[in-house]
């Protein structure tokens, strides 16, 4: 889609405003990418199709952002005013007000031409829960938080309170951290195989066979170096995660050389939370197991993603339904662990009565969490490369609407949520728990409300100073290149603000 930014009168640095009006675009019409073309904007409505034109006039008294929106054949304009002396205020405020203006502009074209709202009304980015968050920490009744949220964005009822409960649970966890907490993200990038949807940084392990040891050794000089680190800036670990990739598709013995380095090294007395991603159930053994109990791994994830076998086949997940039920069954029977359990709304091949099935069948095992996505077409995944039939957004909406009463039925509450670029019907994905077994890990994550420090492959470090400024820091993505930054990459940790 062509995106012009104009105005008559008033001097703006164009360029700065492409992310907002990208966002805004991604949300609407998520299967466009954006085109800035050379040259002035289009005098004629007939010689475009697929475009929109950005006007910013200033004013005496009031400032228009018009955004015109061209589209298979039919045009909408929105229009979004503001005081123009805003304008004159310090350039920061000027872009966050003009940012809101066009994002509020283009949504309302956009859903006049689309016919509906949606879901998330016009609001941007994967955290949604930050804004009622912070209203709450500000003094606001949820019912001023939740106001803010239906007639600033236009989100919908449902999607509000899905976040108003989300908010609470993250008002909750920022009352137990303690300043000097931190958490740890550590990356195992192997999987037994790729599946269809899947662009996370890992790699085939019968592919790089000979890399998992060396990454073992390596990951331990890391754990061993982070360590020492923390000690020397006060820091203390508040939770692990301990993800992928798949991190049991490490053998017992790495898996234990990795855990006993964490507890040599970390000092882990105020650790409350230790998990274990164990997803693939082709990859859970008993022997892998018991050496997670053993080092006090209190939660683990066995992730179906469906229970239908039809559907898993197409994904290129080797296991079906009834491998699920064995891995479930072994994990119970190895030690008291908190179970997670992913499902995936939106897959190619599946339909509202498949996943009905697929939620029912998990929610009769008892797991203490269930993780609900919605399918994201992810660059780099080969689901965006050699797309699939897929559910309409009509038909995913009425599998996620399932989910929310069943999962409600059976005592779970959601507790935390995000959004991504180029998801099915801008939904969301949704931790559900029973109560009292959240996972504070992803809530910390999710809602950014105290520094990660990321070890392994792939990881992203997010340090966030005492004014919540965020910097990152990722770590190299593939496991050659994680062993060869090793030694470069441990110094310039050693400069992270932490």
């Amino acid at each position: 889609m062509k995106l012009w930014l104009t105005s008559d009168n008033v001097d703006w640095d164009r360029s700065r405003y492409h992310y907002a009006a990208e966002q805004m675009l991604l949300t609407l019409f998520p299967t466009e990418r954006p085109e800035y073309p050379d040259g002035p904007s289009p005098t004629s409505l007939a010689a475009e199709d697929n475009a929109v034109i950005f006007t910013l006039h200033r004013g005496k008294k009031l400032t228009n952002m018009s955004a015109l929106l061209l589209r298979d054949g039919r045009w909408n304009n929105g229009v979004v005013r503001f005081p123009s002396e805003q304008l004159d205020e310090p350039p920061e405020r000027v872009y966050h007000t003009v940012s809101h203006a066009l994002k509020h502009s283009f949504y309302k074209a956009g859903t006049m031409l689309l016919g509906h709202d949606l879901p998330w009304g016009s609001l941007t980015g994967v955290r949604p829960v930050k804004l009622p968050t912070k209203a709450l920490l500000e003094g606001a009744a949820p019912a001023q938080a939740e106001k803010e949220l239906a007639e600033v964005y236009r989100v919908s009822a449902p999607r509000r309170a899905l976040a108003m409960d989300c908010a609470l649970q993250s008002v909750k966890a920022i009352q137990s951290l303690a300043p000097d907490e931190v958490s740890l993200y550590i990356g195992i990038p192997f999987c037994p195989s790729r599946c269809l949807y899947c662009s996370f940084i890992s790699a085939a392990v019968d592919q790089c066979l000979p890399l998992v040891e060396p990454f073992a050794d390596a990951l331990v000089r890391e754990i061993k170096a982070a360590g020492a680190l923390l000690q020397r800036r006060g820091k203390r670990v508040r939770t692990i995660y301990m993800g992928g990739g798949t991190p049991t598709t490490l053998s017992p013995a790495q898996l234990d050389r990795i855990l006993s380095a964490l507890e040599a090294h970390l000092g882990l007395s105020r650790c409350t939370e230790l998990t274990v991603e164990a997803g693939r159930p082709d990859t859970i053994t008993p022997e892998k197991l018991a050496v997670l109990a053993d080092h006090g791994v209190g939660r683990v994830s066995v992730n179906p993603q469906s229970m239908e076998d039809e559907v898993l086949r197409r994904m290129g997940r080797p296991h079906t339904a009834a491998d699920i039920h064995r891995a479930y069954a072994q994990v119970r029977a190895a030690g008291d662990f908190t179970v997670n359990m992913d499902l995936i709304a939106g897959l190619p091949g599946d339909s509202p009565e498949g996943f009905a099935r697929s939620l029912n069948e998990v929610l009769s095992m008892s797991p203490e969490n269930i993780t609900v996505h919605t399918l994201a077409l992810k660059k780099g995944s080969r689901l965006m490369e050699h797309p699939e039939e897929l559910p309409t957004d009509g038909a995913v909406e009425a599998m996620l609407n399932s989910a929310w009463a069943a999962l409600r039925e059976a005592g779970c509450v959601p507790y935390y949520l995000y959004r991504q670029k180029y998801m099915s019907g801008s939904f969301e994905n949704v931790g559900w728990a029973k109560p009292g077994t959240e996972s504070l890990y992803n809530i910390i994550m999710m809602e950014e409300l105290h520094s990660v420090l990321a070890l392994g492959g792939g990881g992203v470090t997010k340090i966030i100073d005492g004014d919540g400024k965020l910097t990152r820091y990722a770590n190299p993505k593939y496991p050659k290149e994680y062993l060869e930054r090793l030694d470069h990459m441990l110094a310039e940790k050693e400069t992270l603000p932490l």
